[in-house]
């Protein structure tokens, strides 16, 4: 559990010192990080600026020394909008979010923050006093599930070609119930599939459909 704490805390440490390498600075932007040592991955950051350009961080390997994995992201309207609303609304998240003697279960630590020429701040929150923070929070892990189902994809592709099926039927679901947000993020991804003749027909077609669905958010 130590060795844990230490990779997350050197994660989020070097998360930091990675911001703004892009002549970021300046820019307004939002950091979502979240963390829970049960799940893989243990710990991620999201930042989003407002144009929409962004990149999704994660810790890699087992170790200490590990550098994190960055990919660069997109996010469209009206998530966009709706995150810099949310900051604005808010107080830059420079708020109390989280919901005293709340007896729901631990789900993950979120973090929301906002950094930006008119100011900044941050709220840590297992689970939020305000539905509306914990519904951003929420999507916010959709766009994380989607990244990370890409990984899957793309290793299922090179590896075990006859679990695409089932695991694009499975992202098919969650894109229905808006637990996948943003799928145009995992685009090369999915017209690999689709294009990929040793692959099931039916799995290239559930790509097809996927890859064509418009990015709308929520």
């Amino acid at each position: 559990m130590k060795t844990t704490a230490a990779i997350l805390t050197l994660f989020f440490a070097g998360t930091v010192l990675a911001h703004n390498p892009d002549g970021s600075a300046g820019r307004a932007g939002i950091r979502f990080t979240f963390e829970n040592p049960k799940l893989e991955p243990a710990a991620y950051s999201l930042q989003i600026y407002e144009d929409g350009s962004g990149s999704y961080t994660t810790p890699i390997g087992g170790d200490s020394d590990s550098q994190p994995e960055v990919r660069t992201i997109r996010i469209h309207e009206p998530l966009r909008a709706k995150l810099f609303q949310a900051a604005h609304a808010y107080h830059f998240f420079a708020v109390d979010c989280e919901a005293p003697h709340s007896r729901v279960a631990f789900t993950g630590k979120k973090t929301l923050a906002y950094t930006g020429p008119d100011g900044t701040g941050s709220c840590t929150f297992n689970y939020s006093r305000d539905q509306s923070l914990n519904q951003i929070a929420t999507d916010l892990i959709g766009v994380a599930y989607t990244l990370e189902e890409g990984d899957r994809l793309k290793s299922e592709q090179l590896h075990d070609r006859l679990s695409l099926d089932a695991e694009l039927e499975s992202l098919a679901d969650a894109a229905q119930e808006h637990r996948a947000l943003e799928l145009g993020n995992i685009a090369p991804e999915l017209e690999s599939i689709a294009n990929d003749e040793a692959v099931l027909q039916r799995a290239r077609a559930r790509a097809r459909v996927l890859v064509s669905e418009p990015d709308t958010g929520r």
